[in-house]
């Protein structure tokens, strides 16, 4: 059918693309509230400067709870709609903003949540903000000073205006218009043989779009060009153009794919690009072999519930030779349960077998008063399902981490918020609301499969979510959790902000866990306890000392390098802390398919990114706990789960963080002390560019001669002396573990 956009484009040669203004510089900030402040002739001249694409926690403003407000001068001159082809509507884009906002236009309210009308409170903070107005709207003052105000709410946590683009632009042809990346993962064959599909898409009812797509690949350390391509393109909305990549790559390392539309008639470009993932973890070999921690703490009497995780053909048969009193091992699903009633150190030696072969390993089970002696390896429905959630979606993750991530050690899958009634039971229990019909029937089917069962809580009146928090009825929820088979307990601050003092001591950042750390040892259950505080009040000094097993150093992470290189390579100060039961948290894994509800997409870290990211947090020990919808793990993201000697350097016995030893022009070293006397070595590039340096081995405290073994290829590398030569991809790792090697 002929549109409209076909009649238009007739009548002009060439179109003049429309130019954005940029909008990060400038801005004024104030925390508190008050409605005069969108007022344009309000006078800020008093209001402190700051800077936008990072929150306010690191700007000043640490543990800043509530409204504060965003105000910039800006000048919108009206070239911008005279040179753009579409003459519709102004579009102002303001990134992220955690959690919720209101923006004023020279005093005018435009818009809320990125125009989603919900209440501020509760917001949408992963979402990029964009308001639009037509350009006739009286309240643009064309070629004139206008103000922006910006009303923020954050509940807790990081706030702010943190990520994404800012900027002024004329909406035009290419704002329709998107490359889908998302729609495929990419598929691996032999011999370096990669393909993925993707989509060009239109969200216009009104106009047509043909073109010309170039598709090129190229290795970021050199720029050559592997591969390139033209393809005449031809789509509309309910007509998007498929394109499959397919190519052959000449080594398993780094690429990058680049895809750029350009549109025929106004000649204006949409871009994106990716990193190609490799696979360097091996797949295991078809004999037994026995994962996991060698260390597993209980307390005499609790339940007692061990998977012993092991790869292999299948099927295998298990052994457990030494176990105490009380513990019975199924020789065919490997699932030791029972309680031990009397303290002690038992060595237990494991063993699997199959029609290959027999692998054994010793384990130490520590009948004691701590548990979670290494970090938790897991799930969590948040960064996928957010306050979707639900029994089904539990259960099925549950049996994709059985069938895909167990045999190497995973086991914990944990429901985040969203599972609470709004009212408890008139006893006084919590109680779940209809998602979840049946929470000790959940537990049974996790349990079963030799899994663990968490759960989410708040010390206030209200979860994040809004949903009922633990507030004045601790002692009965933790009864309840131990009633229904629960594990772990993540407890977030949320609403007890609006409990606790303005300007919190250490005794109230302290009070609301060990409220609930007594409550839980009242119940004759092993229930892990997570801290989720964000490092407020230096968590790590005092997280041990209160019970927790684990505790969140920063705020939220988000699947951006921004994000999490920031949160990752910030932990330095903390890392001392570190020791077998109590554990630093930098927050959850950002691989695989994320979202925060029910529309995902691929993680916006590229693959090097990704190692860098698993890489450091086993350096850290910190928990690993996966955020990914499991249902769509593909074969790049399980080699990243599922190398054993990478998840071993996280689940290390003495349970120490490794600490940065070096630094310099954007190379990081990190080191890690290990319970065999080997460490285990992190050198990361955080340049945007890939790079070559020399590693001294004096300068990150390492003998003078070291046998370096590559963890996620696992394979030797050879005997270095004095120094190492370091290739690294932008923004990614060498993850080694090093031997001393005597001097012939």
């Amino acid at each position: 059918m002929q549109k409209l956009f076909t009649a238009l484009l007739l009548l002009f040669a060439v179109s003049v693309s429309a130019q954005d203004i940029v909008i990060t510089e400038g801005w004024k900030f104030k925390t508190g509230d008050s409605i005069i402040w969108a007022s344009k002739s309000y006078n800020d001249s008093g209001w402190s400067p700051i800077k936008i694409g990072a929150n306010w926690e690191r700007q000043g403003y640490k543990g800043y709870d509530g409204f504060a407000w965003y105000r910039l001068h800006v000048v919108i001159p009206s070239s911008i709609k005279e040179k753009s082809f579409l003459k519709e509507k102004l579009k102002i884009d303001l990134g992220k903003i955690d959690d919720g906002d209101e923006v004023y236009l020279n005093g005018s309210f435009i818009g809320r949540n990125g125009g989603k009308n919900m209440d501020i409170k509760k917001g949408i903070y992963n979402t990029q903000r964009e308001y639009m107005l037509p350009l006739s709207d009286f309240r643009i003052l064309w070629d004139k000073e206008n103000v922006i105000a910006v009303r923020v709410y954050d509940g807790n946590g990081d706030g702010g205006m943190y990520e994404g683009k800012y900027g002024i632009s004329v909406m035009d042809v290419t704002d329709y218009v998107s490359i889908n990346t998302n729609e495929d993962n990419f598929h691996f064959g032999n011999n370096n043989q990669v393909s993925k599909k993707i989509l060009l898409q239109s969200t216009s009812d009104k106009y047509d779009f043909n073109g010309k797509l170039r598709v090129t690949i190229t290795d970021p350390f050199t720029n050559a060009v592997v591969l390139k391509q033209t393809i005449g393109v031809d789509f509309a909305k309910d007509r998007p153009f498929e394109y499959t990549l397919k190519a052959h790559l000449p080594e398993s390392k780094s690429y990058v794919a680049n895809y750029d539309f350009e549109e025929d008639r106004t000649k204006k470009l949409i871009t994106a690009s990716e990193g190609i993932p490799y696979v360097l973890t091996p797949l295991p070999a078809p004999s037994p072999k026995i994962n996991g921690a060698n260390i597993y703490g209980v307390r005499p009497n609790a339940p007692f519930l061990y998977r012993i995780a092991a790869t292999g053909e299948k099927p295998l048969t298990y052994e457990a030779i030494g176990l105490p009193k009380g513990l019975e091992l199924d020789k065919q699903t490997g699932i030791i349960t029972g309680a031990i009633a009397v303290k002690g150190n038992y060595k237990v030696k494991l063993s699997a077998k199959n029609k290959l072969g027999t692998a054994s390993k010793n384990l130490n089970i520590i009948c004691g008063d701590q548990i979670a002696l290494t970090p938790a390896l897991g799930w969590n429905s948040w960064n996928c399902w957010g306050l979707s959630v639900s029994d089904e979606k539990v259960r099925a993750s549950a049996k994709q981490m059985y069938e895909k991530l167990a045999d190497h050690g995973w086991s914990y899958i944990n429901i985040d918020d969203g599972w609470e009634a709004p009212q408890r039971a008139a006893s006084g229990e919590i109680v779940p609301n209809n998602k979840f019909p049946d929470m000790k029937g959940l537990s049974d089917y996790v349990h079963s499969l030799g899994l663990k069962l968490g759960i989410y809580s708040s010390p206030g009146p209200l979860t994040c979510g809004g949903y009922l928090g633990s507030y004045q009825h601790e002692e009965l929820d933790a009864k309840t959790y131990g009633n229904w088979g629960i594990d772990y307990l993540k407890y977030d601050w949320c609403s007890y902000g609006n409990i606790a003092p303005a300007k919190p001591s250490l005794d109230d950042y302290r009070k609301p866990y060990i409220v609930m750390r007594e409550a839980l040892n009242k119940v004759n259950r092993d229930i892990l306890f997570s801290f989720c505080q964000y490092g407020m009040g230096d968590v790590w000094k005092w997280g041990a000392e209160v019970g927790g097993n684990s505790w969140r150093t920063t705020g939220d992470i988000n699947d951006s390098w921004g994000s999490m290189s920031e949160i990752g390579f910030s932990q330095d100060v903390p890392a001392p802390y570190a020791q077998p039961g109590h554990f630093n948290d930098p927050d959850m894994l950002v691989l695989g398919k994320v979202g925060w509800g029910p529309s995902l997409h691929n993680t916006k870290l590229t693959p090097d990114e990704q190692y860098t990211h698993i890489s450091l947090w086993s350096l850290l020990s910190a928990p690993l706990l996966i955020g990914c919808d499991m249902s769509q793990l593909d074969d790049f993201t399980l080699g990243l789960l599922t190398n054993d000697e990478v998840l071993a350097i996280d689940q290390d016995v003495l349970g120490k963080s490794a600490r940065k030893v070096y630094e310099k022009e954007k190379i990081q070293v990190w080191v890690k002390e290990l319970q065999d006397g080997n460490k285990a070595i992190g050198i990361f590039n955080l340049d945007d560019k890939a790079t070559q340096t020399t590693i001294r081995f004096s300068d990150i405290k390492l003998p003078a001669q070291v046998l370096l073994r590559d963890l996620w290829r696992q394979q030797n590398v050879g005997t270095f002396k004095n120094s190492y030569p370091a290739a690294i991809p932008a923004h990614g790792v060498l993850l080694f573990k090093t031997h001393s090697v005597a001097y012939r």
